[in-house]
């Protein structure tokens, strides 16, 4: 039996990928709401550009994978 593209997609899209959604989403909120922090020094994030370089870091993935 044939499995059309739209469901391979979603068998696919389950397990580490949402983890890693789910670090990033969390990560922008604690951005938003004016609590994250940078690793180094503990000052507060005031650049978006940095806060998605920090999330993305901490899910482990690139800015390459980001764009697509």
């Amino acid at each position: 039996m044939a499995i059309s593209r739209a469901q391979q997609r979603k068998q696919t899209s389950s397990g580490p990928a949402k983890r890693k959604q789910a670090k990033v989403k969390k990560v922008m909120k604690e951005f938003k709401s004016g609590k994250l922090k940078s690793g180094g020094s503990g000052k507060k994030v005031k650049n978006k550009k940095q806060a998605i370089a920090i999330a993305l870091s901490e899910a482990g993935l690139s800015k390459k994978r980001r764009k697509r």
